[in-house]
């Protein structure tokens, strides 16, 4: 990693103890700052507060006593996850503290460009696509970020050698001021986390932020149609590169003749491809856009869609049982997401879904339930998508406690050739810690039907 002297003898305060603040803590520590962590539910037994501790790290558990802020702290670094409303937060900015992610600290100790992926949808599946094609292609890819790797953590074992592809949310994205990848990639702009942002003005914001400091020498990869990703890319200054699954692009990625180009050169069949739906079109013209910037051959992006069968709890294929096809799309924690799942069939479909309710109706699922001949629903949210079942003419209509029965009920009124698809529209916080808890107990479920 980079040797850099930004944060000698800085008063750096930590705030979020989870692995991301673990990892900021201790790099701070080694780049010379006097590191205080704070967090909330932490208590001084966990191990991560003592291996700090034993570093000579001050951590203070329990609350967040307003004490912590004053005229001798530096900078804020805080947990993605932790609301800009928290009381500790709120005081810095009054006091024009700089308040950061641990992806700005990844950035400045970067020794490898960085690709970074953003949008509302689809920004796992394309990561991983890139950090695929780059392996294929020997290019000495690292994963990080928002996908489940610390971004610092990975940063400081990275070379010149090596390039970063980085997932970011926009909680991560919002905490940043200097970062700059070498390619971004904003792939689309929906309404999402406005429990978080207040407003959705101030979520596009926090998207936009990933072009924002690029300069010429850099790339900016653009969704052609849609329009909201179009105007946020009028911040950067660098190179741009569109893709469109419905416009002929001469100098972008684009779909003509059932085939993918980039430029004016062939990829591959559409038929040839793997990986199911096609709202992963546009991630995979993204990720094509990306790696053929990085050298990558047509060889190694061929060899890869046509293997990729999608990421985990995103429209994974579980099983095949007597002819029923069930899929895992536990991610899908909005109505756009489940849309997309059910688009992605044209075939009769069981439609397992449920879970937190945050105030919003599912209407807009109306236009996407053609194919859905039976709803298993759970969770808080079951009443209100019963009542969308009804209004579209379903006929099967079964409300259940859990995700396990609902993998039964579903097999149950099902006939040989359908397809049966967890894709909630609804977050897993009622009843699951995760999405991903959520999946896998929808995958030993199914696993169970043998």
């Amino acid at each position: 990693m980079k040797k850099i002297s930004d944060y000698l003898h800085k008063n750096v305060l930590v705030i979020g103890l989870a692995k991301s603040g673990l990892a900021a803590a201790k790099l701070l520590h080694q780049l010379g700052a006097n590191v205080t962590v704070n967090d909330l539910k932490a208590v001084d037994s966990d191990a991560s507060v003592q291996e700090l501790r034993e570093l000579g790290v001050q951590v203070v558990c329990g609350d967040h006593p307003l004490s912590l802020i004053s005229d001798s702290v530096d900078l804020v670094v805080k947990n993605p996850g932790i609301p800009y409303s928290n009381p500790l937060i709120s005081l810095a900015e009054k006091q024009n503290i700089p308040t950061i992610t641990e992806v700005e600290l990844a950035y400045k100790i970067s020794e490898a460009d960085i690709i970074a992926i953003t949008g509302s949808n689809g920004k796992t599946t394309t990561t991983t696509l890139i950090y695929e094609m780059l392996k294929e292609a020997g290019k000495q890819p690292l994963i990080a970020g928002n996908i489940g790797t610390v971004a610092c953590e990975v940063a400081q074992l990275a070379t010149k050698d090596n390039v970063i592809v980085m997932e970011l949310s926009s909680f991560q994205l919002l905490g940043t001021i200097e970062f700059r990848p070498a390619i971004a990639v904003l792939l689309n702009i929906f309404d999402a986390h406005l429990d978080y942002h207040g407003t959705k003005d101030e979520y596009v914001y926090a998207k936009g932020k990933i072009y924002e400091n690029q300069i010429g020498t850099d790339a900016s990869i653009v969704n052609f149609d849609d329009r909201e990703v179009c105007e946020l890319s009028e911040k950067s200054h660098a190179e741009k590169l569109f893709f469109s699954t419905t416009t002929m692009l001469e100098g972008g990625t684009y779909i003509k003749d059932e085939s993918i180009w980039y430029k004016n050169e062939q990829i591959i069949l559409i038929k040839d491809i793997v990986l199911p739906g096609a709202h992963n079109l546009e991630n995979i013209l993204a990720a094509i856009s990306a790696v053929k910037l990085r050298g990558a051959t047509n060889d190694a992006i061929v060899k890869v869609l046509t293997s990729f069968k999608g990421v985990k709890h995103r429209l994974q294929f579980v099983e095949n049982i007597n002819n029923r096809r069930f899929y895992n799309d536990s991610k899908a924690t909005n109505i756009l997401a489940t849309s997309k799942a059910l688009q992605a069939f044209t075939v009769p479909t069981i439609l397992l879904a449920g879970g937190l309710d945050r105030g919003n109706e599912f209407d807009e699922l109306k236009p996407f339930l053609k194919h859905v001949k039976a709803m298993i629903l759970f969770g808080e949210t079951a009443p209100k998508l019963e009542r969308i079942a009804k209004e579209s003419g379903i006929e099967v209509i079964k409300r259940v406690d859990n995700v396990e029965q609902a993998v039964i009920t579903a097999y149950e009124v099902s006939d040989e050739d359908d397809v049966i698809v967890l894709s909630p529209a609804c977050a897993s916080w009622d009843q699951f810690k995760t999405f991903e808890e959520r999946g896998d107990i929808f995958i030993q479920a199914v696993h169970k039907l043998n």
